[in-house]
């Protein structure tokens, strides 16, 4: 089996292309605490990266948060 580096074997999970070697050296990497933070690490950045593209803040921008805000006011606010 190939020793392939943690952020390579998750870039191949991400896109669906691990071997099954490449699989087998991803869950053996789950018993280590350096590639366990790698891993993490690689994921946060994935998973942000798609909230990003998915909900830009751009199209935030615009809104208004009502939470604080009685029934009264968000009746005003959308007039």
């Amino acid at each position: 089996m190939s020793n392939h580096g943690s952020s390579y074997l998750i870039e191949q999970l991400l896109n669906n292309k691990l071997s099954r070697a490449e699989l087998d050296e991803f869950l053996a990497g789950l018993h280590n605490e350096t590639s366990l933070q790698t891993y993490s690490d690689a994921l946060e950045t994935h998973f942000n990266e798609l909230l990003n593209q998915y909900s830009p803040q751009s199209e935030l921008d615009g809104l208004t948060d009502t939470r604080s805000m009685d029934n009264e006011e968000c009746t005003a606010k959308r007039a």
